[in-house]
């Protein structure tokens, strides 16, 4: 019952705080200009990520799990693609991708130019292709490089529409300063990281005791703990109307957990981490290739029509393609 206590209490602070990152974050994004995708893709991402990374350098360093390392961090991206389903589920009137700024075509398609090198470190390094810098994957680098690259070009994009921004639309926060905005964000943003943090280790500890296997616990069971911070923050985001900022957190932090395999890569001195890993965690990236594909596709169609008066057909196959990928998960488990 201990562990239990500890995963509400997990729960109910990054309920709390996830309300008020949101709420100011939103704030942030009103008086700089940078609008709600970039305030998602990197700020409120970075912070809603942090789990992920501290779960995944502890499972290569301490535990010696790749296998929960490399499941965590893809498993989390299916779930936060998957979040997108809920969100157009909850959103009235017209759907999600109508009221979204076709700006998130930009990440998403990083998103899966990530994906692929990491499909194909997955995949040269099963038929015995053992590419490394040290003991370092030379999918290490291209990720690193490719998130970084990823980030300059969506703050360059955001950045040419400040002018027009500023100049069309009114302070919505007339009676908040930037300075306090930035400073209970970061109070927030604390909060967030603490108990997002303490959450995987409460998970897994719930999952020993269910006596699963590691890559599917690390797919499904611990990407579902680590995820509760993008889960609670995009529906905070989505209440307050800030549409962008909610999908902008949700295909930043895919691209923050990408970037987090490379990071996981350099702890993990044992070898390539994906050399480590099983191959079947291939599944899970095309899965979320195929998924991001759907994103795009919506993004762009911005399709009008609701199929059972609830969501997207978008969201539909983003919800059959979460299903298909963990009963394959389970059952290699």
């Amino acid at each position: 019952m201990g562990v239990w206590i500890q995963f509400l209490v997990c729960i109910v602070l990054i309920g709390v705080a996830g309300v008020q990152l949101t709420r100011y974050g939103d704030v942030i994004a009103d008086k700089t200009g940078l609008g709600g995708t970039w305030i998602g893709l990197v700020l409120v991402a970075t912070v809603t990520s942090l789990p992920e990374l501290a779960s995944g350098i502890s499972s290569v360093t301490i535990a010696d799990v790749p296998d929960i390392a490399v499941g965590n961090v893809l498993g989390a991206c299916v779930l936060n693609l998957t979040i997108l389903a809920l969100l157009d589920a909850l959103h009235r009137g017209e759907t999600l991708y109508q009221r979204a700024s076709p700006g998130h075509i930009l990440p998403a398609g990083f998103v899966i130019l990530l994906l692929g090198i990491t499909g194909f470190g997955l995949l040269t390094a099963e038929v015995g292709q053992d590419w490394r810098l040290w003991h370092v994957g030379f999918y290490t680098p291209l990720i690193l490089i490719g998130y970084f690259v990823a980030v300059r070009t969506v703050y360059r994009h955001e950045m040419a529409q400040v002018a027009r921004f500023t100049e069309a639309e009114p302070d919505r926060y007339p009676g908040l300063s930037l300075r306090t905005a930035v400073l209970r964000y970061s109070l927030a943003a604390v909060v967030v990281i603490a108990a997002g943090i303490w959450l995987p280790f409460v998970g897994e500890g719930i999952a020993r005791q269910m006596g699963w296997t590691e890559s599917f616990v690390g797919t499904l069971f611990v990407a579902l703990v680590t995820t509760v911070p993008e889960l609670v923050v995009t529906l905070s985001a989505l209440r307050i109307g800030a549409v962008d900022m909610a999908i902008g957190n949700l295909l930043g932090s895919s691209l923050f957990n990408l970037m987090i395999l490379a990071v996981d890569d350099l702890f993990y001195v044992a070898g390539p981490l994906l050399g480590a890993a099983s191959p079947a965690h291939a599944v899970t990236v095309f899965s979320v290739t195929m998924m991001t594909g759907v994103v795009i596709v919506s993004l762009f169609y911005r399709p009008r029509a609701r199929l059972l008066k609830t969501m997207g057909w978008g969201s539909l196959v983003l919800l059959a393609i979460y299903a298909l990928n963990s009963a394959v998960v389970y059952i290699h488990g």
